[in-house]
């Protein structure tokens, strides 16, 4: 039953207000900064990001506009731009980032029996990363090139589900291959990845821990062939060979055999060549897993048009880190209430409903569910479960 509360404050309510607490406590973020708690700076932030707000005076006019409601959503500080930009700078993001784990921690569970495209019962996850350009005057911390600014944005998906695990915010420049070092291995579980991620020394850690990869190889990595298997050629599937590195490099990375399975696809004509550590699955399986790994492409694609962080509210790099992560924990807290509530609207519905009906005092699941009873009104082709149009 609705008790007068608005759209806005039932959606908060599926948060931790006691891990937030317990994430601000760890790194001591309400100290000395008595103007905005990093609670109502939270609150901001996450109002910007589902009303599509465009600078900090636009979330400042808004909020003010609504100022007799603010405090039964859970405001306790006025939010004028110039407090909100100095929690923005002064807040460690490292806070925001904790709490989006904690998020991501619930929505995981919610999401791992939904189906993923592919004949596979172990966890498959999908590692690339997304550059978001900015200006150099502005960002000079994040120098890319000469003339250019520019983040990059690595993310670890979990593709039941298309939650991220893990992800990292860098400068351009660093390379992607370096966040193999800061993922840990689970075991059983398959990691897909572009020939971006080749480095067999990284590779191989996968291998120990008892994990699986398949990654697309390079053209210039030089491979022997030991065996041969059958394939059948109107899968696609060219051949399937049990090979092991030539170069001397190369060898002392990674020791052990290596299985390169060859894919055309018959769409487009283009073949691929594929590694993997696993030799039980079918040579089309592995194909496919890799296939998979366009989920991760759309997945930059969609938060890049639906939440803000392609433009920023601050110049530093704790004001930059810090939206991305509330971003991404806006995501996935939409993606806990979709589930939870059992809806079968798509992200992107939710989202804009979310937009208009904030400040209404509707039940949420009445304002959600209108979204059910009527058909999408975009093409949905090239689209994600969660992320349908």
């Amino acid at each position: 039953m609705n008790t007068g509360r608005t759209v806005f404050t039932e959606l908060i309510a599926h948060l931790s207000h006691i891990e937030f607490q317990k994430c601000v406590a760890r790194y001591d973020g309400d100290h000395h900064h008595r103007s905005l708690s990093c609670w109502d700076q939270y609150l901001a932030m996450a109002f910007a990001q589902l009303t599509y707000r465009e600078s900090l005076r636009d979330i400042e006019a808004c909020l003010q506009s609504m100022s007799g409601k603010l405090y039964h959503m859970g405001f306790r500080s006025r939010i004028a731009r110039s407090t909100l930009a100095d929690a923005n700078e002064s807040h460690d993001w490292r806070i925001f980032a904790d709490f989006a784990q904690c998020l991501i921690a619930t929505a995981r569970p919610l999401y791992a029996g939904d189906p993923i495209g592919v004949e596979l019962e172990a966890s498959l996850y999908a590692l690339d990363s997304t550059t978001i350009d900015l200006c150099l005057s502005l960002f000079p911390w994040a120098r890319f090139r000469r003339h250019k600014a520019a983040v990059k944005m690595h993310t670890l998906l979990d593709l039941r589900g298309n939650i991220p695990t893990f992800i990292g915010i860098t400068d351009g420049k660093v390379h992607d291959v370096n966040m193999l070092d800061e993922i840990l291995p689970e075991a059983g579980a398959f990691y897909v990845m572009d020939r971006g991620y080749v480095d067999f020394e990284r590779l191989y850690i996968f291998t120990l821990s008892a994990a699986f990869f398949v990654v697309r190889t390079k053209s210039n990595v030089l491979l022997q062939r030991r065996y041969s298997h059958p394939v059948d050629k109107t899968t696609g599937v060219r051949s399937d060979h049990t090979v092991i590195l030539t170069a001397i490099n190369s060898v002392k990375a990674y020791p052990e055999s290596l299985r390169r399975v060859s894919y055309l696809d018959v769409t487009t004509r283009k073949r691929f060549k594929f590694l993997t550590n696993n030799f039980a699955l079918p040579a089309l399986t592995i194909a496919q897993i890799y296939k998979s790994r366009w989920q991760v492409e759309l997945f930059f694609k969609w938060i890049k048009q639906h939440l803000r962080i392609k433009a920023f509210y601050g110049t530093s790099e704790n004001a930059v880190k810090t939206q991305i992560w509330i971003a991404v924990s806006v995501y996935v807290l939409v993606a806990i209430v979709r589930k939870q509530m059992g809806l079968e609207a798509s992200l992107y519905q939710i989202l804009q409903i979310l937009s208009l009906t904030l400040f209404e005092k509707t039940p949420i699941l009445q304002a959600l569910q209108a979204s059910n009873s009527q058909e999408a009104s975009h093409d949905a082709g090239n689209q994600l479960i969660l992320f349908d149009f």
